[in-house]
């Protein structure tokens, strides 16, 4: 069963036109996990959201271990020798020596071969001298050596109890190597949220459809589907819905019964053929309609049931930004993941606004400038031989697809900046940050 019920109020505010940071604020309050937890093998485990917290069984490493190819001794003896060790044993990675290692003498050991009892300290073999005398093997090492070296200990990555993933985390490569280390072959993940796409307008036309005077292939609904491709979500394309208010209304009453979020795009302003909101507010509730931002403005949020609706606006560059800003991490929390805001990196402004409305918060297309003197594959945010400067995408409208293809990033303009001069520093929030590939 799923661990919770939406609130009826999940978007609730008393404002008529919601500032970016409250918007936020709401999503990142009422969202909740929706779906329930379930084993995934390791294997298909890659970007799912951990829904409980892995800690170590046992310490890792297990023992102490060899971290080179050499010779192992106890340092206690090292003075005694003067260096010059009988070989009494080899030990290779998988198998353990048998018994204690014997007083003055040394072990041939492997990387990863764990250590003899009371040997102590490490010799990379390229630094020693073996010798054979009478048959028997000896190894010459150098002096200056410390005890302890190159040898690993027991727990130094991991104590056991260590919590090494939280609960809400996305698995990366990183965390499922991290748990595989712990020898554990599945992890506990929230099922996929269930998500539904969908158009709506008589002007739409389906790729592959022949084209007539007046209408527009849809690129919002594959834009969207390939912007959910990153998120650990089912997606069911539900296609274009015409401006037909019965047929809008079906659609997302059967929608609404069978997915956890409802994404659609058009029918979200306040003209007599825009469906969606009236529909959405007769079936459910709409909490949340009209952002004080630009592109995006008409974006509202509502719920029918248990069923989350995101309604973006039909400009293909604002309902990116508004799934850039707003739905991924929505789509996120409601899959149980922990809320992370994506980080901006602070670059010079290459480009200037004369005026700028006020109360508004507006994200435009921004690429990147390289440091003429360093690599482009530098660092940012003003490093040496990185970015320092983002320029602004010369035209701003919200259908021009064109800018979304040569932007590297969103430039955000604060509500109370009115004016950009070249040179001011700016924040800039990167494609990668929405798990988006560069250019």
């Amino acid at each position: 069963m799923p661990p919770r019920k939406l609130l009826d109020d999940c978007f609730l505010h008393d404002r008529d036109r919601l500032r970016h940071d409250e918007a936020l604020s709401i999503l990142r309050e009422r969202m909740r996990p929706v779906t329930a937890p379930e084993p995934v093998s390791l294997a298909s485990a890659l970007g799912r959201i951990c829904a409980e917290a892995v800690a170590a069984p046992r310490p890792v490493p297990g023992a102490d271990n060899s971290a080179v190819d050499g010779y192992a001794f106890a340092h206690s003896d090292y003075e005694a020798t003067g260096g010059f060790f009988p070989i009494s044993t080899r030990i290779a990675a998988g198998h353990p020596a048998d018994s204690p290692l014997p007083v003055g003498s040394a072990a041939r050991i492997f990387t990863g071969a764990v250590m003899p009892p009371r040997a102590d300290t490490i010799a990379m073999q390229e630094d020693c001298e073996p010798h054979e005398q009478d048959g028997r093997g000896f190894v010459a090492i150098p002096p200056g050596l410390k005890p302890g070296a190159n040898r690993r200990r027991a727990g130094e990555d991991l104590r056991a109890g260590d919590v090494l993933v939280e609960a809400g985390t996305i698995l990366r490569p990183q965390e499922i190597g991290a748990i595989a280390s712990t020898g554990a072959g599945a992890v506990s993940c929230f099922a996929p949220l269930k998500v539904a796409i969908l158009s709506t307008g008589d002007e739409i036309l389906e790729a592959g459809a022949a084209f007539r005077e007046g209408a527009v292939y849809d690129s919002n609904r594959p834009l969207l589907s390939a912007l959910l491709s990153t998120l650990p979500v089912a997606v069911s394309d539900l296609g274009v819905l015409p401006d037909k208010a019965g047929i809008v209304r079906t659609a997302l009453t059967d929608a609404a019964a069978g997915h956890d979020v409802i994404l659609t795009t058009g029918g979200a302003s306040r003209g007599e053929e825009d469906h969606v909101i009236a529909t959405l507010s007769d079936l459910g509730h709409r909490h949340m309609w009209q952002l004080a931002i630009k592109p995006g403005r008409p974006m509202a949020m509502g719920q029918i049931g248990d069923c989350v609706v995101l309604g973006l606006p039909g400009n293909p560059v604002a309902a990116f930004v508004c799934f850039v800003l707003y739905v991924r991490q929505a789509l996120l929390a409601l899959g149980g993941a922990t809320w992370r805001e994506p980080r901006r990196v602070v670059l010079e402004a290459d480009f200037e606004i004369a005026d700028k409305k006020p109360d508004r918060r507006e994200f435009l297309r921004g690429l990147m400038i390289d440091d003429p003197a360093g690599s482009p594959n530098g660092g940012s945010g003003g490093a040496p031989g990185g970015v320092r400067r983002v320029a602004k995408y010369p035209r701003d409208g919200s259908g021009l697809i064109t800018s979304l293809r040569e932007a590297d990033g969103l430039i955000e303009i604060p509500e109370d900046v009115t004016a950009v001069r070249r040179g001011d520093r700016v924040r800039f929030l990167p494609f990668g940050e929405a798990g988006l590939p560069p250019r």
